[in-house]
């Protein structure tokens, strides 16, 4: 049972004043103890805090024991004064999770250093102490924690004390539950101070793992730069100052999330610092996430929305401004590259979904926290922020960033929903921008931009409701540039007489969220010439409007290979090649090729990147964009076992750990490695990563007992995370659908057990849906078992999935 809309409004209409005292004792391996005193003001006699999972319970309300009403979830709070601050104290022993949700464990195989992080955000606060878990219950709290003296903890407030293993860290401002984290482990550190052109100093820091420290001291130059460029940037464009005391952010392992933005210490899944080299397409996308981290400190952790249909909000705008302000600030370049081809084609798979929601869903909508949990999706993400960029690029941006520092100013510290954000923007707008997020925001779908000719004069039609303003690019035959134009299209048709004769191309800038049907000359001409086009944003929008048009059956899955094959080895940017080739490999063979053809369609895929390697000529940065996709479909096992005996790709490019396991899993998937070749190269990576692709590869073996070991790891109580998820990906590879069928039909009937560990984990278990392609009568069992009792997290990723194939 997950908290309620109901609920939630009741007890936030009764309670005030909140603040916390939370003593956290990890010492023990097996649980740890959680002591909190909670003070608050009340209105009622009764509530509740939340509590999940503790193994033993004991309670005081106002300084007398109480027994405990307690039944795994809740603890009933009774005899409340209405009319003097109460004091409630609980002191619990609570199991550690492997899980991602709670307080999570993880023994590095590296070193066998152990490290204990609280994961929360929804509602998983109350797995490490009783609290008022909700958004609009914002509290201080005061964190004390004792650990292994040999350890360092990290959490949210600067370090007030510390003495052996006990650490107390500086009262907050007012957060969330959900926002309050601790790290304890061997961290490898990197800290500094700096002073801002404002005068403030402020103290960072960057952490991770022990094994990890090559790879942190590695970046950390890189890494201190983004995070004082990022500050400086924010400082420069937001009014309001940083509103908490210190900035450490680390990077930790088994988190679900790329990212959390806890207030003054945000976590990061590891993940994010590879070993090996890092690609400038990584080195980007980290750049990014950490802009958008940044960004949250703001609009989300000091302005926090008030109940979770408003997620959106604080995702979209994170979202945008993670983009904006690592190019703006931190310096890297063309990142609307990447929004096009990597970020939006989320956003516009799930808004053609049955499953699809406004943007800005109404507060009812969203009943529960398990419901929640399921619009964090690339509406709320990635077709959110695209609708910031446009209302950016429709307002002007001084009149949205006036209306954007109004709110932050006006909610410092506080909640807020969407009408609040609207009425700041229109206290700042001549436009009517009540109606432009009815319009964006209120309704679900995207809209179509047509092109059409009347004679030979391009004209310009939206099929939709929503007002665009957009870029349009003309070409001629030779597909030279020949002009450019800002163009707003309404329900009236926009004819451009001045491009008679031309190729158009409208959202060639990517300022807006639609689909693009072109005329058949433009289609034509810049399908045709697609690679030679030289604006790459302009390729990225092509590339994902030809996305669309196979979702949409107008374009097949042989003709897009036809594209790949054609135009992909010619590309030079790294980050398109990866888009493509993700979306190929991830989305358009399993959902669009039939069993029977997807050996084929892998090899032509495979032949793409081997034409896409021999074009790099050594150029590293592509080099390592095509590579991994040549290790994972490839069926030449010489080419791979070369690889991994000389551990490089050519000359002088090293083989990432990445793409080395990729390599191995493929030669387990061709048959061409048994148990003792995959355990002599994990014996040669000795690594969490190199521990996850062995069992990847185990998995990846064209045999039935390879496949019912998986499965059978798959289903082992408390099988954490990412173990998991190795297992999932080598269970389904799409060339083994004739042996799969039994485990596809196993999956349907045992997931939903395995998704009721708690809502992370039954986000995992949705993303191991069978990446291969599924028949009629599959199909059918999977909409047999939607008729029945599938979780609601579960529910939807399953229904996401039917949609995709149908």
């Amino acid at each position: 049972m997950s908290l309620t809309l109901g609920e939630a409004r009741t007890r936030a209409g009764v309670l005030s004043s909140v603040s916390y005292s939370v003593d956290l004792d990890l010492t023990d391996v097996e649980t740890f103890r959680s002591h909190v005193r909670v003070r608050f003001g009340s209105a009622a006699a009764e509530t509740f805090l939340e509590l999940k999972g503790a193994r033993s319970v004991s309670l005081s309300v106002n300084g007398v024991a109480t027994a405990t009403s307690y039944d795994g979830l809740r603890v009933d709070l009774t005899g409340l004064s209405t009319t003097e601050v109460n004091e409630v104290e609980v002191v619990a022993t609570l199991p550690y999770t492997t899980d991602g949700d709670g307080m999570h464990t993880f023994i590095d195989p590296a070193d066998g250093a152990r490290y204990v992080a609280a994961y929360l955000g929804m509602d998983n606060a109350a797995k490490v102490f009783a609290c008022f878990d909700q958004n609009d219950l914002k509290a201080t709290f005061d964190v004390s924690v004792t650990a292994d003296p040999a350890d360092t903890v990290l959490a949210n407030g600067a370090l007030v004390s510390r003495e052996g293993g006990r650490w107390v860290f500086a009262t907050t401002p007012p957060i969330p539950p959900a926002l309050v984290v601790v790290a304890a482990g061997d961290w490898h550190s990197v800290r500094w101070s700096a002073v801002f052109d404002s005068g403030a100093s402020l103290d960072f820091g960057w952490h991770a793992r022990r094994s990890l420290a090559a790879e942190l001291d590695r970046d950390a130059a890189e890494l201190r730069r983004t995070t004082e460029d990022c500050f400086a940037h924010y400082a420069e464009i937001f009014e309001e100052p940083y509103p908490f005391d210190s900035y450490d952010q680390v990077f930790v392992p088994g988190l679900n999330w790329g990212a959390q933005e806890m207030p003054g210490c945000v976590t990061y899944r590891d993940e994010l610092l590879p070993r090996g080299a890092i690609t400038d397409t990584q080195r980007a996308i980290r750049g990014v996430i950490i802009a958008h981290e940044m960004s949250h400190m703001w609009f989300g952790d000091s302005m926090t929305m008030t109940w979770w249909e408003d997620t959106w909000l604080q995702e979209s705008f994170a979202d945008y401004m993670g983009y904006r302000v690592a190019e703006a600030g931190a310096g890297f370049s063309d990142l609307l590259v990447e929004v096009e081809i990597g970020r939006k084609p989320w956003g516009y798979r799930a808004d053609a979904r049955s499953s699809t929601h406004p943007v800005a869903p109404l507060p009812t909508d969203v009943p529960d926290v398990d419901t929640a949990a399921t619009i964090f999706d690339g509406i709320s993400y990635a077709k959110g922020a695209a609708c910031l960029a446009q209302l950016a690029f429709w307002l002007g941006d001084d009149e949205f960033m006036a209306g954007v520092n109004r709110h932050l100013t006006r909610f410092r510290f506080a909640n807020a929903t969407l009408a609040d954000f609207v009425e700041s923007l229109a206290a700042t707008s001549s436009r009517d921008v009540r109606g432009w997020v009815d319009a964006w925001l209120r309704r679900p779908g995207f809209d179509t931009v047509v092109v059409r000719r009347e004679a030979d004069v391009p004209v310009l039609v939206r099929e939709g409701e929503r007002p665009h303003a957009f870029t349009v690019a003309a070409y001629d035959s030779a597909l030279r540039l020949v002009g450019t134009e800002r163009v707003e299209l309404g329900d009236s048709p926009v004819a451009l007489p001045h491009y008679a004769g031309l190729v158009v191309m409208p959202n060639a800038g990517g300022e807006t969220f639609a689909a693009l049907r072109l005329d058949h000359h433009s289609w034509q001409a810049l399908s045709d010439g697609l690679s030679g086009l030289k604006d790459p944003l302009v390729r990225a929008v092509l590339w994902t409007s030809a996305y669309l048009q196979v979702r949409s059956r107008d374009l097949s899955a042989d003709d897009f290979l036809t594209l790949v094959e054609t135009h992909l080895p010619a590309e030079t940017r790294a980050e398109i090649i990866e888009g493509v080739l993700e979306e190929t490999r991830s989305v358009i063979i399993p959902q669009r090729v039939p069993a029977e053809r997807a050996a084929g369609a892998v090899a032509r895929v495979a032949s793409a990147a081997s034409a896409g390697l021999e074009s790099a000529r050594g150029d590293t940065q592509l080099t390592m964009a095509w590579a991994p996709t040549l290790a994972a479909t490839c069926a030449d096992p010489d080419l791979l076992r070369g690889w991994l005996a000389e551990e490089q790709i050519g000359a002088d490019i090293p083989l990432l750990p990445t793409t080395r396991w990729d390599a191995v899993a493929r030669l387990a998937s061709l048959g061409d490695a048994d148990a003792r070749f995959i355990s002599a190269q994990r014996d040669r990576d000795v690594t969490s990563e190199g521990y996850l692709g062995a069992l990847r590869a185990l998995a990846a073996r064209p045999s039935v007992s390879a496949k019912d070991a998986a499965w059978d790891a798959m289903g082992t109580r408390d099988i954490n995370n990412r173990r998991f998820g190795a297992l999932a990906a080598g269970m389904w590879i799409p060339e083994q659908a004739h042996l799969l069928r039994p485990y596809v039909d196993a999956y349907i009937r045992e997931a939903p057990a395995l998704a009721t560990r708690g809502q992370a984990f039954a986000q995992e278990v949705g993303r191991a849906f069978p990446q291969v392609a599924l028949d009629r009568d599959q199909l059918d069992t999977l909409r047999d078992a939607l008729a029945g009792g599938v979780p609601t997290i579960l529910r939807r990723s399953w229904q996401d999935h039917l949609d995709d194939r149908e």
